[in-house]
């Protein structure tokens, strides 16, 4: 029996809750993990209650808006924003969280993430976005590309998966 490491395990969950998204740029799955424990999910898409970009159309697309650029010009909560509101509305810290996201955080969901106290940041794909590189490193956030079959993080050589020391199995 061939299981999955434990980030590749988590990643391939935030991979299937970005299948939730409506956004028509881009699917974005987040999931937040402490102690190896799912704390909550999101994706990226419009408030609870409102019509999504895939029933009303792209604001962004309308507007010609690059991507990367004027964030406010959207309907939508990008998936990092809305695993932390919903860990808020369910009364959930975030303190000393993992976050796996199948994108790198941007600027914005940087700052929010730093602020509710990530420590560790697991993404698939690359955002060109360097000042939130440059202000999660100032706030000594790991940052960790994903890469299927690769051991690193929870699951590095000599690194206790437990936090008993044990090998994490349950």
């Amino acid at each position: 029996m061939n299981r999955p490491a434990w980030d590749e395990y988590f990643m391939e969950l935030a991979e299937v809750v970005s299948k939730r998204s409506t956004c028509l740029r881009r699917s974005v799955g987040a999931i937040l993990v402490r102690d190896k424990l799912i704390l909550a999910t999101g994706y990226n898409g419009a408030p609870t209650g409102l019509k999504h970009c895939s029933e009303i159309g792209c604001l962004r697309e309308e507007q010609r808006v690059p991507s990367g650029e004027r964030h406010e010009i959207c309907r939508a909560l990008h998936a990092e924003q809305n695993v932390l509101v919903q860990a808020a509305r369910h009364g959930i810290s975030t303190k000393d969280a993992t976050l796996y996201c199948t994108t790198e955080p941007c600027v914005l969901c940087a700052k929010m993430l730093i602020n509710a106290g990530i420590r560790r940041i697991v993404f698939k794909e690359e955002y060109p976005d360097d000042l939130a590189r440059q202000m999660l490193g100032e706030a000594d956030v790991a940052r960790v590309r994903f890469m299927p079959g690769e051991a690193r993080g929870m699951d590095a050589p000599g690194e206790a998966c437990g936090k008993d020391g044990s090998d994490g199995t349950l």
